[in-house]
């Protein structure tokens, strides 16, 4: 499953870059391959200041090593298969992940990640689960396109179990919630984690996650097509600052990912903090006007929809 998981990440990404750069051909992503020094390689390719894309970063890292008791006992809150009682874990982990932060605020941002991840114990114990998800975090809400991204996921869900949707997408929902704000961090998707051997054998979730993964480009590329070249205005722009702010306070401070990366020992950071936007904005007790579409779209993000 390792060499498996590793092809099909570097696959996609080269298969998403080639479709990120077709919409914006003047514009390229830069390539970085990096070695982490205590075991893995990984790819990171960013694009900054583009036509369309203000940052867009496309990353895999297949990585392994030890992991020590303090951040084994940080994964044991939120992973019941991770041994209890040893002092460290060799560990294996490959993953694609991305996140779009375009220029125009009608255009909304996107996030990806899926990921294996494999621990052994000292014994020889054996452990591996796969997770992931993908949301969307629009600046102005088109009913339209929520609902078509939503769909695509929940097509890609229904192949594998009809309860897939409805239950990642309540996880996603409660996941991406920025708790300072009492808000969610955009319109969700899904999410899961923990997705082993107890549920279905590892051939049929590998199925699941390549199916989750092949569904980004036709959830989302048709949403750019409609509403990267809609006017705006310099209030618009300043509301999508300011909702990226959010989105920076979530990645910061809530995201448990960003967390366990950056504590993991030889992180790469760059890669890492590359989810952030290139610009974002907070403004003193900003309040949207009543009845406007910013005051609509906090409405929804105070109180989960169901799309589908």
């Amino acid at each position: 499953m390792r060499l498996r998981m590793e092809e099909f990440v570097k696959s996609k990404q080269s298969e998403i870059v080639a479709a990120l750069e077709s919409l914006d051909p003047s514009h390229k992503f830069r390539t970085d391959r990096w070695t982490r020094e205590a075991g893995g390689i990984g790819i990171s390719r960013v694009l900054q200041d583009g036509k369309i894309f203000e940052k867009a970063g496309v990353n895999t890292s297949i990585v392994h090593g030890t992991l020590p008791r303090p951040a084994i006992e940080r994964m044991r809150a939120n992973h019941k298969a991770i041994f209890p009682n040893v002092e460290s874990l060799e560990f294996f982990a490959a993953g694609i992940s991305l996140v779009l932060h375009p220029q125009n605020p009608m255009v909304p941002t996107v996030h990806l990640n899926y990921r294996y991840f494999e621990a052994k114990d000292s014994e020889g114990r054996c452990t591996a689960w796969f997770g992931g998800g993908t949301d969307l975090t629009p600046s102005y809400l088109f009913d339209e396109d929520v609902i078509h991204f939503h769909r695509t996921i929940k097509d890609a869900c229904d192949k594998h179990d009809c309860d897939y949707y409805p239950r990642f997408k309540k996880w996603c929902d409660k996941y991406f919630r920025i708790p300072h704000r009492d808000e969610s961090r955009g319109v969700g998707g899904i999410f899961f984690d923990d997705l082993d051997t107890t549920e279905k054998d590892q051939e049929q979730l590998f199925a699941f996650i390549k199916d989750c993964t092949s569904a980004f480009l036709p959830s989302y590329i048709p949403i750019v097509h409609k509403r990267k070249d809609m006017t705006f205005t310099h209030q618009e722009k300043e509301w999508q600052q300011l909702r990226r702010g959010r989105y920076v306070e979530f990645n910061l401070v809530t995201d448990r990912g960003t967390q366990f990366g950056l504590q993991t020992p030889g992180a790469r950071v760059e890669s890492i903090l590359m989810s952030l936007p290139l610009t974002a904005r907070w403004m003193y007790m900003h309040e949207p006007g009543k009845g406007s579409r910013e005051e609509r779209l906090l409405g929804v993000l105070k109180k989960p929809v169901d799309w589908v």
